[in-house]
């Protein structure tokens, strides 16, 4: 059996990621996810960089990646991650409150594999996450780690 590769969830607002972590526990997913609040953190988790130097190298199954962050947002980071050649065919959600079609379009055309804008509803937040969560950190399959 393989092992369960983390989900990398990179958002700043706190009760965005403890309603996230809350959904895909609901549904006895495994992954570890990790949490960034920024893209910076996130590009420094997928380089294995700063803190996570000494992390266990190794792509995660999914990026959840908010637009609006600080420090670097998350189309920088998708734009940095499909300019990788070790990171370009990860998949990247953008899971993101932002209905904007600019943003949609350009998450797209930057090569965001899911668009998927938080629902104000709870259940229906709740909803999304899992079906999200399933769906790539289970139901999807990756290509094989390269070293």
């Amino acid at each position: 059996m393989n092992e369960l590769r983390t989900i990398l969830l990179a958002e700043d607002n706190p009760k965005d990621v403890e309603l996230i972590l809350e959904a895909l526990a609901d549904h006895n997913l495994a992954n570890r996810v990790t949490v960034v609040h920024d893209g910076v953190g996130a590009m420094e988790f997928l380089r294995c960089e700063g803190k996570y130097k000494l992390r266990r190298r190794g792509s995660p199954a999914v990026v959840l990646l908010d637009i609006k962050m600080p420090r670097m947002d998350g189309l920088e980071v998708l734009q940095a991650i499909r300019a990788d050649p070790a990171l370009k065919t990860l998949p990247v959600v953008m899971l993101t409150s932002s209905r904007e079609e600019p943003d949609l379009k350009r998450s797209y055309e930057m090569g965001a594999n899911a668009y998927v804008v938080k629902p104000v509803d709870f259940q229906a937040f709740m909803g999304a996450v899992r079906q999200v969560g399933v769906f790539w950190a289970v139901i999807n399959e990756l290509p094989p780690e390269r070293t």
